[in-house]
């Protein structure tokens, strides 16, 4: 009896994040490998924009995202506290010029998002994912009272390659304009 060939898999869709200045990431990156379930940690500390662009549209979500950090200043951005996640705790952003730029992105794709990316999203760095929801209680508890507002400024816009369960950078494009998010 003939046997169906292996399956292939799909192609892997493009993550689009926005880039932290090195003394949040390395804060953030920190609090991530303490309180991440180590064997599932296999990220370093992101704020994700969108979560999965086609594969075809690689060439055109790097001519935009090039475009984009040319024409846009650094987003100012807080962190202002935790957010929970049930299984996990974030760090909470508020960032209206991030959000500004997003929908920027969001608009030129419109028709080729996800049903995940056509909604606003809460922005925020995980820093626990998939553990109890008593755990994560805990830690919103402990780290609760010592957080502090953090404000920063996104750096940039990054283009990543999902490679279950890495991704690959494909590349970086700084905010370098004058237009104020």
């Amino acid at each position: 009896m003939p046997t169906d060939p292996p399956k292939e898999a799909p192609p892997a869709p493009f993550i689009v994040t926005a880039e932290l200045p090195a003394d949040v990431f390395a804060w953030a990156d920190g609090l991530r490998r303490a309180h991440f379930p180590p064997e599932r940690n296999h990220l370093k500390a992101h704020v994700t924009l969108f979560h999965a662009f086609a594969p075809s549209l690689r060439e055109e979500l790097r001519s935009v995202l090039a475009r984009l950090s040319g024409e846009f200043s650094a987003p100012p951005a807080r962190i202002d506290g935790l957010m929970n996640l049930g299984k996990g705790t974030a760090l909470a952003i508020t960032s209206p010029g991030m959000l500004a730029v997003r929908r920027v992105i969001a608009d030129h794709f419109h028709g080729a998002l996800t049903a995940q990316d056509q909604h606003t999203p809460r922005l925020h760095i995980t820093v626990q994912n998939k553990v109890a929801p008593a755990q994560a209680r805990a830690l919103q508890a402990e780290l609760g009272p010592v957080l502090k507002s953090r404000d920063f400024a996104f750096t940039g816009l990054g283009l990543h390659l999902y490679c279950n369960p890495h991704w690959e950078e494909l590349g970086i494009w700084k905010f370098r304009g004058k237009v104020r998010a």
